[in-house]
């Protein structure tokens, strides 16, 4: 088994496992270090965006059609795609 195989397989598992953890999370949150600065920086505009989004619903008691709640799914998703890619770059040994 070459290196690379190695640490894709290590990559790949990790990711595996990082996922069905932060599936069960119901909010994002910063997980990346400041090593990836542009991904650390998208992550805490996503837990920003998230919490108005949560002060909107509470704002409006709920009431914006799925909207709201259809939209913080989609930024608990797009916060575990980052965390995908900081695991990729990690290694890759960026």
């Amino acid at each position: 088994m070459s290196k690379k195989s190695f640490v894709m397989g290590v990559a790949l598992a990790s990711t595996a496992l990082f996922g069905c953890a932060t599936m069960a999370q119901d909010r994002p949150f910063v997980d990346i270090g400041w090593h990836h600065g542009n991904l650390h920086n998208a992550q805490e505009n996503i837990v920003t965006a998230f919490q108005y989004i949560q002060q909107a619903q509470r704002d409006n008691d709920g009431q914006l059609g799925g909207h709201a709640q259809r939209a913080k799914e989609l930024l608990t998703e797009a916060n575990e795609e980052l965390r995908m890619a900081a695991n990729v770059a990690n290694a890759e040994g960026r």
